[in-house]
């Protein structure tokens, strides 16, 4: 994990590879608690005995589940401090290029694209995630995050 102090800091992160996290297993529970949060009753994801004759071979995780667990994995690379406020600012570009079967194992790899200044004595960080998938060549999900930290 990396930490940094404060908006100096974290200008000083800009064109970082800011590494993987651990892998994470994606369970049935999960994608079945998920849908139950989100009212996303889909089939591909919870019903497996359907699933398994689906396009899959089994059930899968939501895209919109596999783009949440960017949050807990990439908190998992980065710690910041002495910052009083840390807020998403959205996303430029979001894609699911390759689905996440239940049992498999996802990881996020980060890098901060860029950190620029913005008011309040804030910085705006532009970063590049991807999240992996165990054994798979192509990844489950990859996204440009904005992030704005305020002193």
């Amino acid at each position: 994990m990396i930490t940094v102090d404060g908006v100096a800091g974290l200008s000083a992160l800009a064109g970082r590879d800011l590494g993987r996290s651990d892998w994470l297993e994606i369970t049935q529970d999960r994608v079945d608690r998920f849908a139950e949060a989100t009212g996303d009753h889909q089939w591909i994801h919870v019903d497996p005995q359907r699933a398994q004759a689906g396009p899959f071979g089994g059930t899968i995780a939501h895209g919109y589940l596999t783009l949440s667990l960017v949050i807990p994995l990439f908190g998992a690379l980065l710690e910041v401090r002495g910052v009083a406020m840390s807020i998403n600012y959205g996303l430029e570009k979001v894609r699911f290029p390759n689905p996440v079967r239940v049992g498999s194992k996802v990881r996020l790899a980060a890098t901060v694209a860029e950190v620029t200044g913005v008011a309040a004595g804030g910085v705006q960080m532009v970063l590049d995630f991807t999240v992996e998938i165990a054994g798979e060549a192509k990844p489950a999900c990859v996204a440009r995050a904005v992030y704005r930290h305020y002193a």
